[in-house]
């Protein structure tokens, strides 16, 4: 019988805590990473994962590696992978806790800046094995009531979770999509870097090229993100054998259709807005100019 009641008393307590996370935030970003790590061609974005820039950020607490690049240059991607890595790299340690949002302009309307820092609250307080006293206070606060916390109460607990780590990762996707209306990507980028001097907080960000966004990084470590001309050769390798049996056969052509394309890509690489057929369109527009050629 006790053993009974302690499964019970487990079962009931896993609900409670997952009923706290769906309160938090319903928002969750595992879909998207596991949809975006899921493309990646095997090899691929392993230049940034072994540049100095990373070895650096990854090596130092509280550093910031911003990483902007053009449109369709791979910044998702390489983004999941990062986040893959730090996922595999820190698996069987407790103390470093991971964060991540991918901001997306179609979701602008639950990209809020409190939406934003309740999605960093929820997934630390994922990360723990318990749930930590200032997360259930917030709760018993406002459940009964059923009203919903400040902005200056969620930013209070996530300080308080975020400090039970010895470290903590905080990765950005697009910075260039998050809201800017009433100054919402400007108070969020405040809040991060606040919360990178409080708590250790090592922060990781991507975005096109813009100048308000370029200012707030301008004492990080930068690092460009553009297509490497292995990432496409990886990429191509990969799905050569989407290509007529009359390629397959000869080696020099597909040896020629991957360096056209190499060449026409000019830095740009395969993203969810540039999907995989973007470049088997190139294959095919390369293989009806050969053709008319030969």
């Amino acid at each position: 019988m006790d053993r009974l009641h302690e499964r019970q008393d487990n079962r009931e307590s896993r609900e409670e805590h997952q009923a706290i996370l769906d309160w938090l935030t319903p928002i969750d970003y595992i879909t998207q990473q596991s949809d975006f790590i899921s493309r990646r061609q095997a090899g691929t974005g392993q230049w940034l994962l072994d540049s100095a820039e990373f070895q650096n950020w990854i090596g130092i607490e509280k550093k910031t590696l911003f990483c902007p690049g053009i449109p369709g240059a791979g910044k998702t991607i390489l983004t999941a992978i990062v986040i893959d890595d730090l996922i595999t790299r820190f698996a069987n340690d407790p103390t470093i806790g991971i964060a991540y949002i991918y901001c997306n302009f179609r979701r602008q309307d639950e990209q809020k800046t409190s939406n934003l820092i309740t999605s960093l609250l929820k997934q630390l307080t994922q990360g723990l094995s318990s749930l930590p006293d200032s997360v259930k206070s917030l709760y018993n606060s406002h459940k009964d009531k059923r009203t919903r916390p400040l902005f200056d109460d969620i930013l209070r607990t996530l300080q308080s979770v975020a400090s039970i780590y010895s470290r903590i990762f905080i990765i950005v996707d697009a910075l260039d999509e998050c809201q800017v209306s009433n100054g919402c990507r400007m108070r969020f980028l405040s809040e991060m870097f606040s919360l990178q001097a409080k708590c250790q907080a090592s922060i990781f960000a991507t975005s096109r090229f813009i100048p308000e966004i370029d200012e707030k990084f301008k004492e990080s470590i930068r690092l460009e993100i553009r297509a490497s001309k292995q990432d496409v050769q990886r990429y191509l390798d990969g799905h050569m054998l989407q290509l007529p049996g009359c390629v397959l056969r000869n080696s020099k052509l597909q040896d020629e259709i991957k360096a056209e394309i190499i060449n026409a890509v000019n830095g740009m690489y395969v993203t969810p807005q540039i999907p995989c057929n973007y470049h088997l369109y190139l294959i095919g527009s390369y293989l009806h100019s050969f053709t008319w050629i030969h």
